[in-house]
Order: C-alpha cells, then sequence, then structure tokens
C-alpha cells in the first residue's frame, strides 16, 4: 500500500547544521599513548580490545579484576591503512578472556602504566539492558546524546551505522575515537556500516569501507559455525544465548544468492527459538520510513530479505539513516501484522547534517510514534517473554522519557 506520494518528499530541507567538533589528542600524550580506545563482544566470554598508537608498541592487555592488578595478559596483532595522502596509526586488536559475566575488569594497553581502562561484562541471563544510537557523529548534539548514554545502566551500546562522519577527512576518525573512547571503552560497542562508512572515489580510491574495518572490527569470524566473512554483516548472542542480535549490511549485496543473503538464512536457521526467545536485527536504511528524507531507500533490502525475518519471527528490527525518531507497530509486507517485527528508526544521535523534520501526511497507520528530536534508545529484555523500549529525546540537554512500550517475544507468541 502506498501511503505518500513522491511530490511532497521533495518539500523536505534539512535544517541548519550545528559545528563539528574536533577532540584532540591529550596533551600529555606521546607517540606510545593508546587512544581511541574501545572494546566489543567476540563469543560468549571474550572481549576485543582496540586502540591506536602513533607509534610501534606492543599490541598486549594486561587485565585483572582489581585495579592496577592484572593477573592475565593477551597478545594480539597492529595493522594500519592508507587513505590517499593519510595514513593511520597503529590499530591494535587484542582479544581478552575467558571472562566471567556480570565482572568488572580493568586493563591496560600496549602495557602503558600511564593509562588504566574498566569495562564490566554483560550478564549470562536476564534482564539484558542495550542502548541503541544511531548516525552518531561529533558535534553538541552528539555530546548530549553521549552524556545521556552514559548515565544509562546498560550492558551492551547497538549503533545502526554513521559513526564518525568522517567523509574523507580520515583525521575526524581519530577525533571520534576520542570523543568516544570513555564509554566505548568500558562497555562493549556493537556496530555496523552506514553510508557515510562508504568512502569510496572512483579511480582515486575505488575501496569502500577501508577505514570503517580497520578501525572496527566486529567479530564475524568468531564462531566458525556462523561466521559471515564479512566485516559488515555478522551476527552475536549475549544472556547466555538467550538473545540473538544480527547486524546486517545494507551497503553491501543483500540479494538472493548473495553472501549476506545465503549467511543470513543459514544463521536463522540455526536458531532454537527454546533457547534464544528473542531475535533483533539492525540495518541502516530503514525498511518502513513515513519522514520525507530518504524515501524507499531499504525498500531493495526489505523486498529481498523481509520474507526471512518474518519467516523466523524477529521481534524488532532498528534503523538509522533518518536523522528522526519513529516507531511502527508489528509489520510485514507494509501491513499491520502481529507475528512480524517491530520496526524502529533512531538515527538522530548528533549527526552534522541536522534533524529530518518533514513527517508525511497523513501518518500511517502501522506508524505509531515520529519526532524529529536527537536522543537515545533503551531496550530492556527483563526475561523470556518481555522486554521493555523506550525512547529518551535530548530535551534541552536533559534525557526526557518521550515513548515506551512493552514488547512480547514472538516466540512466546502460540500465534506464530
Amino acid at each position: 500500500m502506498l501511503f505518500f506520494s513522491a511530490s511532497t518528499a521533495l518539500a523536505y530541507e534539512r535544517p541548519p547544521a550545528r559545528e563539528v567538533l574536533s577532540v584532540p589528542l591529550a596533551a600529555d600524550a606521546d607517540g606510545l599513548t593508546p587512544q581511541q580506545v574501545h572494546i566489543s563482544l567476540v563469543g560468549s566470554d571474550r572481549m576485543r580490545v582496540t586502540w591506536i598508537t602513533d607509534d610501534d608498541g606492543p599490541s598486549v592487555v594486561d587485565y585483572g579484576t582489581s585495579s592496577g592488578q592484572y593477573s592475565h595478559s593477551a597478545a594480539g596483532s597492529a595493522s594500519s591503512y592508507s587513505y590517499l595522502l593519510y595514513r593511520s596509526g597503529k590499530i591494535h586488536d587484542v582479544v581478552i578472556g575467558p571472562l566471567s559475566p556480570s565482572t568488572v575488569y580493568y586493563y591496560r594497553c600496549g602495557s602503558n602504566p600511564a593509562r588504566e581502562f574498566s569495562f564490566k561484562t554483560p550478564p549470562s541471563s536476564f534482564p539484558l539492558k542495550f542502548v541503541v544510537v544511531g548516525d552518531l557523529g561529533q558535534t553538541s548534539w552528539t555530546n548530549s546524546t553521549l552524556q545521556h548514554v552514559a548515565a544509562a545502566a546498560y550492558d551492551v551500546l547497538l549503533l545502526p551505522g554513521d559513526l564518525s562522519y568522517a567523509d574523507f577527512a580520515q583525521r575526524l576518525w581519530d577525533s571520534f575515537g576520542r570523543l568516544v573512547e570513555p564509554l566505548a571503552s568500558a562497555r562493549p560497542w556493537m556496530v555496523t556500516e552506514g553510508n557515510h562508512e562508504i568512502e569510496s572515489i572512483p579511480v582515486v580510491h575505488p575501496a569502500s569501507f577501508v577505514a570503517y574495518n580497520a578501525r572496527w572490527r566486529m567479530p564475524y569470524d568468531a564462531d566458525p559455525s556462523s561466521a559471515s566473512g564479512s566485516n559488515l554483516f555478522y551476527s552475536f548472542d549475549v544472556a547466555g544465548g538467550a538473545v540473538r542480535v544480527l547486524m546486517l549490511g545494507s551497503y553491501t549485496d543483500f540479494g538472493p544468492g548473495s553472501d549476506q543473503y545465503q549467511w543470513l538464512a543459514a544463521d536463522l536457521a540455526r536458531i532454537d527459538r527454546a533457547r534464544t526467545p528473542w531475535v533483533f536485527a539492525v540495518i541502516h536504511a530503514p525498511w518502513y520510513n513515513s519522514n520525507a528524507a530518504h524515501r524507499r531507500e531499504g525498500e531493495g533490502m526489505r523486498v529481498a530479505v523481509e520474507a526471512l525475518l518474518y519467516e523466523y519471527r524477529v521481534d524488532a528490527v532498528f534503523a538509522g539513516h533518518v536523522h528522526a525518531y519513529e516507531r511502527f507497530t508489528r509489520v510485514n509486507n507494509n501491513i499491520a501484522d502481529g507475528c512480524g517485527p517491530v520496526h524502529i528508526t533512531i538515527g538522530d544521535g548528533g549527526n552534522r547534517e541536522g534533524l529530518a523534520s518533514k513527517f508525511l501526511n497523513p501518518q500511517p497507520s502501522i506508524s505509531v510514534f515520529r519526532e524529529a528530536s536527537f536522543g537515545h534508545g533503551r531496550l530492556e529484555v527483563v526475561n523470556a517473554t518481555h522486554a521493555r523500549w523506550s525512547w529518551h529525546r535530548n530535551d534541552d540537554d536533559k534525557a526526557v522519557a518521550a515513548d515506551e512500550v512493552w514488547f512480547t517475544s514472538l516466540a512466546a507468541n502460540l500465534a506464530c
């Protein structure tokens, strides 16, 4: 069913942008000071620690459960990449573990005694808390969102694409890494790519996702039985396998016969819903959207992939790209369907391009709540049957809960 005419979308105009922040290297840093530290999940009991140094140094992480006392050590590797005239620092990648659930670990990178970090591992059972924030960027809006996220008691952050908005200016990747380090070094950040991560230039630099793949390596090959073969799409389990998250790629091949489609079909088929009552998906370009911005840009992927997600009763799909918030009812093939996933667009983290404030009218019946404000979402999976979703807008730099709803797992719905 078509809800709006294409001519309405032509009226869309972005509001004025805000300034891009530049986060410099600390004044007391030297060439071996770890910077841009962030962590991500690897399997059920391991964590990947990633950081950058300007100079060559050891790819080693010392860690333990007491501050300043490191009973374990792990070694990894380092790499770098070139982009036109830019050459990155040394990107260190170390996987540590096995780790205990719901435990605070203290760690240092490269055996540098000057900087100690800490993180808390997710729990091995319910309840489990996610933060979801898309199109983050690095503006004063971003700062506000990050402050609100820091105040939330969450276990894992999901980012549906458009991280740094570097857009070819590679040093903005460095600035973004320093901006998010206080949060990304303390809780696992699980990300997928958006259009601003492509960064390919015909003839001059035709390769895509070079910076993204080098800086934000995800666990696409952590489990041989579910390895995707690409950093652009993967899946992971949390809460002892009770929650499965599919991180899908909107900007790599997704049609039937593609590597992503075949991997996704096999990955979904492996899920035992008696053991894994919750399945969520994360994409960048939304499949459902009543905003004037980016109309139907996710339609190709929806047509190709939606039936798979419906067949295996995926509970919710989180997207970014549109710089606003919108929540749909359970839907499949453009109509309300109690056995389809809830679709949520949350591309309002703080990007430099401004908000997408032009919604199309009348509001379609499948669209439940929509608002053009910056903010973030919180998903608390309480138990095997119920989860609570809330969206918190940045209201005069205060986090205000503006939308809240309870979900029931489709695995618990006998009608589905």
